[in-house]
């Protein structure tokens, strides 16, 4: 398998997120996330992308997507993020900074992590305390999945998802799966079964976002 910069290979899924510059809030008012949903729109017309969920909260944003081939997500993600910025500039007056830097990316493995990782963006307003239920945040694909509108962005994810996806979505996550999910946020470290994120490391380069991290340990002879 060929090595690509920032460890892209096409047909994988990725779990991908950007913040605000310094945490600043990005998203002031119900036109700012229309605007940003509608250049996902147009972004996916520009390109064979699947987008199996997206949450955009006042501060960042997070998509689970699938490229058919690598650099179709780089070229993606900087059209999504040039056409944005410049949105918000006009329309603000501003100058400057408004997101963090290039977007963070982190593969996911294709089965109940993927699972976790779908639930853990749909809930994200939740855990947020912005809303009740996943349900009722209007800027996710979480209303698209249980069929309280229909937007035609989202596609069909490659794993069996639960009955009752709202209730399921709802639920609290275990301070487990939410450590392990935050680490590959953090580290920027493929996300699935330990066996599988070696071997996908090996293969692209990766072994720095799973190697342990601070200085070795001294071993007293």
């Amino acid at each position: 398998m060929p090595r690509i910069a920032r460890g892209l290979v096409g047909g994988f899924i990725y779990h991908l997120l950007n913040r605000g510059n310094g945490g600043q809030k990005v998203f002031h008012k119900d036109q700012d996330y229309e605007a940003f949903v509608s250049l996902l729109k147009d972004a996916k017309e520009r390109s064979p992308l699947k987008i199996f969920a997206y949450c955009v909260m006042p501060t960042h944003f997070h998509m689970v997507v699938m490229p058919p081939q690598a650099d179709y997500l780089s070229k993606w993600m900087q059209w999504l993020m040039t056409s944005h910025v410049r949105r918000y500039h006009r329309h603000y007056g501003t100058t400057g900074h408004i997101w963090q830097g290039r977007y963070k990316s982190f593969i996911v493995q294709a089965d109940n992590y993927l699972l976790t990782v779908l639930r853990y963006v749909e809930g994200n307003p939740v855990r947020a305390q912005l809303v009740s239920s996943a349900k009722d945040w209007l800027w996710s694909s979480h209303q698209d999945r249980i069929g309280q509108k229909r937007s035609y962005l989202v596609s069909e994810p490659p794993i069996v998802l639960p009955g009752e996806w709202d209730k399921f979505v709802d639920e609290p996550f275990t301070e487990k799966d939410l450590a392990e999910l935050r680490k590959s946020i953090s580290r920027q470290s493929p996300y699935g079964a330990q066996s599988w994120q070696v071997q996908i490391c090996k293969e692209l380069g990766l072994e720095s976002t799973i190697r342990s991290r601070g200085r070795p340990r001294v071993v007293e002879k």
